[in-house]
């Protein structure tokens, strides 16, 4: 399912994705919050959910617990995230900065009051991927900022990716059965890639929001001259935790060492 977000991002809260009605099947909720210079926002407790507040952009200082903390992102494709992870009985306050604040935050439910971290920008370092394999096709940077490797107490998985100007990403293809959002930024903001979400093709502008089901393979390019920022959130499944891709056997074999993929001869 595709889901388009028209013109700038309004003052104050917005969710994308709502846990009901016909995207209840994600289990999560998701949305973007949007403060002016020095606004203040409060993210209450006692709800049951667990959330996630990543900085998209600008400045902040927030609070959680008796904790609180300054952050500065410039921009989502050359500098990593703050992204804070709190147990439903934390509530959050977000002061906006001089430069005002741009957040993502996801929520699911969780009944377990584990202890809250922020995770900073040195703690999610970007990782180049594909090197050295079928012709630098599908090179991308990758930021995980947590899994359950590091946080094994979430119900939800998150991340970055910045697609290359002219290059594949989540590729080769592969599915899960657990529910993923994808939402999409580009630089310059009239650009735009392709997703495709088991058989069916999406041109991908900024903003853009999908929703990927069980089975479904989800591969992206993206368009040459632009930069494609999305963001990963894969909600666990009970009994049945994130934490390998199936990647079909027709696709598997290009990453195989010694692959023979076409390559063009210039003189023919």
């Amino acid at each position: 399912m595709q889901m388009r977000h028209k013109g700038p991002y309004v003052r104050g809260y917005t969710e994308l994705v709502p846990r009901s009605g016909p995207t209840s099947d994600m289990f999560m909720s998701f949305g973007v919050l949007v403060l002016k210079a020095n606004e203040i926002w409060q993210d209450c407790a006692g709800t049951g959910d667990e959330r996630i507040w990543l900085l998209a952009k600008g400045s902040a200082t927030i609070a959680w617990g008796e904790r609180e903390q300054e952050m500065f992102r410039p921009d989502l494709f050359d500098h990593g995230p703050w992204v804070l992870s709190v147990p439903s009985a934390i509530a959050v306050t977000i002061k906006a900065g001089e430069s005002g604040a741009e957040f993502y935050r996801c929520a699911t439910d969780n009944p377990l009051q584990f202890e809250s971290r922020l995770f900073t920008p040195s703690e999610c370092m970007s990782e180049f991927r594909g090197e050295g394999m079928m012709g630098e096709t599908s090179t991308r940077i990758v930021r995980t900022v947590f899994d359950d490797t590091n946080r094994p107490e979430s119900n939800l998985v998150i991340g970055e990716v910045i697609g290359v100007p002219g290059k594949w990403s989540s590729y080769p293809p592969h599915h899960h059965p657990q529910p993923e959002i994808y939402h999409y930024r580009v630089q310059p903001e009239q650009g735009f890639g392709f997703c495709a979400i088991g058989e069916t093709p999406y041109l991908i502008k900024d903003k853009d929001t999908i929703l990927i089901h069980d089975q479904e393979v989800h591969p992206h390019v993206t368009a040459p001259g632009y930069a494609l920022w999305y963001l990963w959130v894969i909600r666990h499944l009970e009994g049945n935790r994130y934490g390998v891709q199936t990647v079909p056997p027709q696709y598997k074999w290009v990453t195989e060492p010694g692959a023979e993929i076409w390559e063009p001869k210039r003189n023919q």
